[in-house]
């Protein structure tokens, strides 16, 4: 993927990774990371990343909305290497706040956004997310 290191953005993003551990430093910088956004690309990843650390199935799914709305107004594809992960995330979200048929779409929507992506291992993480993800829609009443 083509983040670049030098965007103030993506670096408080690859710093709260790095904290994930102590959620509330991690969440902070996502929350600095969102405060300096400029751009629709921005946005996405400052939501994506805020939305893995909300307290609420209804908050992540708020953020992975967001994630999902900027990275869909980036021009030119500009996102569409983000577009499975962060479907899948909303469709994650989608069903853990019982919308079924939503989650169907965003897990659909994942799925025809894989090509996407280059094939690596990655694509495989990312894949093996939506047969996941399928395979709980079928047994999950």
């Amino acid at each position: 993927m083509r983040l670049d290191p030098d965007n103030p953005v993506v670096a408080l993003c690859v710093a709260g990774i790095h904290v994930e551990g102590t959620p509330a430093e991690a969440r902070a910088l996502f929350e600095q990371a969102w405060a300096a956004r400029r751009t629709d690309y921005e946005a996405s990843i400052a939501a994506h990343f805020l939305a893995r650390h909300q307290e609420t199935p209804a908050d992540t799914l708020h953020w992975n909305l967001v994630a999902v709305r900027h990275a869909e107004a980036v021009p030119e594809d500009g996102a569409a290497e983000f577009m499975a992960s962060l479907y899948l995330n909303l469709g994650d979200s989608y069903l853990a706040t019982g919308q079924r048929v939503l989650a169907t779409v965003a897990v659909d929507r994942a799925a025809v956004s894989l090509p996407a992506l280059a094939s690596d291992g990655y694509r495989a993480f990312v894949e093996r997310g939506i047969n996941g993800l399928r395979q709980r829609l079928l047994r999950d009443p």
